[in-house]
């Protein structure tokens, strides 16, 4: 973390240069004792607010820290930036050629990043398109409440220690007679408690809960997205084994409840449309030069053509 935050703030220094002047402001400005000195060192006066707008610069994951139990850290780190930089411009380091194409880059990033939080802004979302990002991507936001047995094979990641390993088609015909056996009106949850090789599930007499797409495997997901409510799936096999599924309950999430993810998500794409406008406004082209094209694609290797000899005709004798 102490590495991390110098690092950080070695970075701020030319953000900082760019952001205030370094000489004293004229005509005896009084500041407001609202905004006390913090720190100074020599010639140095870091006031609370010029603190606490450096922390805010920090990414988020190190912001709580640098504002709780890390803040004096912070400071020393902040305030040997500080001295650095008064030793640089004593130096007339900010007029070095490099530091300065530096501080023109930071200049324009900081512009640029002024100017997307002002065409974000500017953005407006039209309820209809969000509900149509919602309608038109329901599958997204189906679920499923359901309960399984799992019957696993050899080799299998749910195959129990000290229990019977089942070959394969041992393991199969085991699912399918207990799927007859459910089918005849056998209870599934005590099956599954006394039976299933998932045994977080079946201690719960086989209930997976509420799931929707893309948090199963794809067969598992198949199955239970395809399988009606109240009705016993087919014996599935996945990588864990053979599977017999009993949905439950099939829902949507509800449109209020993704709203403000849809929004953002749509809020997002017309930016980054907005920015991609600007780049195509500006008609911009490449030195080929320095951007050469990239080589075309390696011919796909010539396979034998797989044709059936001819047939021989042989000849009789009359």
């Amino acid at each position: 973390m102490k590495k991390t935050f110098m690092t950080i703030i070695l970075a701020l220094a030319a953000a900082t240069a760019l952001a205030q002047d370094t000489k004293p402001a004229a005509g005896g400005v009084v500041i407001e004792e609202a905004d006390p000195v913090i720190c100074t060192a020599g010639e140095i006066k870091i006031r609370q607010s010029e603190f606490e707008a450096a922390i805010k610069t920090l990414p988020e994951q190190y912001q709580q820290f640098a504002a709780g139990t890390g803040k004096k850290q912070f400071a020393e780190d902040f305030l040997r930036m500080k001295i650095l930089a008064v030793e640089g411009f004593k130096n007339n380091l900010q007029n070095d050629a490099d530091v300065v194409k530096q501080l023109n880059l930071m200049r324009e990033n900081l512009v640029a990043s002024a100017q997307v939080k002002k065409l974000e802004s500017s953005l407006t979302l039209d309820e209809a398109a969000v509900k149509k990002m919602y309608d038109d991507n329901k599958k997204d936001y189906e679920q499923v409440s359901a309960r399984h047995i799992l019957i696993a094979f050899k080799g299998s990641p749910a195959a129990q220690a000290g229990k019977k390993e089942l070959t394969e088609d041992e393991a199969k015909a085991k699912a399918e007679d207990i799927r007859k056996q459910l089918v005849a009106g056998a209870d599934f949850a005590e099956l599954a408690k006394k039976e299933s090789d998932d045994t977080g599930s079946g201690s719960r007499g086989g209930d997976l809960g509420t799931f929707g797409h893309g948090q199963m495997v794809p067969e598992f997901e198949s199955a239970a997205f395809g399988t009606k409510v109240g009705e016993l799936s087919p014996v599935v096999k996945t990588q864990y084994g053979f599977h017999i599924l009993k949905v439950e309950k099939r829902d949507l999430t509800a449109y209020e409840s993704v709203k403000a993810g849809l929004e953002k998500n749509l809020r997002q794409t017309k930016l980054q449309e907005a920015i991609e406008a600007l780049k195509d406004k500006a008609k911009p082209t490449y030195s080929e030069a320095y951007f050469p094209p990239p080589p075309p694609p390696a011919p796909a290797a010539e396979l034998p053509t797989l044709t059936p000899p001819r047939t021989r005709r042989v000849r009789h004798a009359d």
